[in-house]
């Protein structure tokens, strides 16, 4: 079965656009209502918390910020410039620990809600402080139908065979995303007394593309230092691991059309450098899952992670 077909199969036969096609393949998987795959633009929405991180505007960038609605869910495209987002716990509840939250999307849109605000609320609602970060994208076309071919023919191009980008090539390739993640760190760690975080606590989880860009940013070194990853849906390539590379918790679907089946080579690295890493193979979810509401046990994701976090005491016991 071809890739095309691999995604029809997995996400609704032919009821996803064309668009959706490609977006289901390169993360943003339709919930189990798929008929709301269509876009629908939207006015960018007010975001009164979210905070400028100062890494400048995209250079060479001339298309605005835009955002459309799809699956029920927002999207963010053609973001120039990098902004933060917390989503604090309740002051009594807060435990110290501080997520950084990075949606995925192909690099070129961010799936805001679902990989984004849906996730930092969960954490905080467990006393976690969460920051949603809104990293510069690679420009896209303004026009809507534009925007859908593009992301076709990208789709198009992933599904032929070629020579994947290993994770560290790709630092390269994602400086500007590095350096907004490295402001976010900066950031939280500079406000952790008023935000009521530790600053030696402070993790990333990322998802699709936003797992590769957690992936790039712990093996960047430099100054950002997650205490703890988290990678959903990303690649699973082998890589050089760093001897003080922090505990990795890493979950994907056996039916994911982009990643899954190309060996488990992240894992076996982080094994063989005897560095704490915890992973989960669901037997269905497809790509995108985040937190939809589906039928399949990779919506248990949220749960495996915080109860991996509880165990490194992160989060709190319950009573």
């Amino acid at each position: 079965m071809s890739a095309i077909g691999t995604v029809r199969k997995v996400f609704g036969g032919g009821r996803l656009s064309a668009f959706g096609l490609a977006c289901a393949a390169l993360t943003l998987a339709a919930p189990a209502h798929a008929q709301d795959d269509k876009m629908v633009p939207i006015a960018i929405p007010a975001q009164p918390d979210a905070i400028v991180l100062g890494t400048g505007p995209l250079p060479g960038a001339t298309a605005p910020e835009v955002w459309h609605q799809q699956y029920g869910s927002l999207f963010a495209r053609n973001v120039t410039v990098a902004t933060l987002t917390p989503y604090l716990p309740d002051p009594a509840k807060a435990n110290g620990t501080a997520v950084i939250v990075a949606p995925g999307g192909g690099f070129r849109t961010l799936s805001m809600e679902n990989e984004g605000s849906d996730v930092a609320k969960a954490l905080a609602a467990r006393g976690v402080a969460a920051f949603v970060l809104k990293y510069r994208l690679n420009q896209t076309p303004q026009d809507m139908a534009e925007f859908d071919r593009s992301m076709t023919a990208m789709f198009s191009n992933a599904a032929r065979p070629t020579t994947r980008l290993k994770p560290e090539a790709a630092i390269a390739n994602l400086a500007p995303q590095i350096a907004d993640a490295r402001a976010a760190f900066a950031l939280v760690r500079k406000r952790a007394g008023e935000w009521h975080v530790d600053p030696s606590r402070i993790g990333m989880v990322g998802f699709s593309a936003g797992a590769m860009l957690t992936m790039a940013t712990t093996l960047a070194g430099q100054d950002a230092k997650p205490a703890f990853i988290g990678l959903v849906y990303g690649p699973l390539e082998p890589v050089t691991v760093p001897a003080d590379a922090p505990p990795m918790f890493a979950a994907i679907a056996a039916d994911d059309p982009l990643f899954a089946g190309k060996g488990l080579g992240l894992i076996e690295s982080w094994m063989a450098a005897k560095r704490p890493v915890e992973f989960h193979l669901y037997e269905q979810g497809g790509h995108g899952f985040g937190m939809y509401p589906k039928t399949t046990t990779s919506t248990g994701w949220f749960e495996n992670f915080a109860a991996w976090l509880r165990m490194h005491g992160m989060i709190k016991a319950a009573g």
